[in-house]
């Protein structure tokens, strides 16, 4: 599915509410400092162009504020910076009943 489409789906539009709702429309990031900011944009930790499989799981998205989601990719290359790379690190992937097993490279 094209970005376009993905972000204007009724599917995805119905997700990024249960997120919102999940976090109290309050941007996480910014809560982790002790701030309170509105969230206006929900963030997929793990980015649909990279991991199409996470597209559409709870667990991999936040709600953040602009100002916190433009910290998490360089505008420029559309990739993760630091910031966005280090959510990702704390934000583990769930293992799910039924699920292929991740590649982890050890046997």
């Amino acid at each position: 599915m094209e970005e376009s489409s993905f972000y204007q789906s009724r599917r995805w539009k119905r997700l990024r509410k249960s997120a919102l709702r999940r976090d109290g429309y309050r941007c996480q990031e910014s809560a982790r400092y002790g701030k309170d900011a509105e969230a206006q944009v929900v963030h997929h930790i793990y980015p649909v162009e990279d991991y199409p499989q996470y597209a559409y799981c709870l667990w991999n998205l936040i709600s953040l504020s602009k100002k916190r989601h433009n910290e998490m990719h360089d505008r420029t290359t559309n990739r993760l910076t630091a910031a966005g790379i280090a959510l990702q690190r704390r934000t583990k992937i769930p293992s799910c009943r039924g699920s292929p097993p991740l590649l982890s490279g050890r046997k």
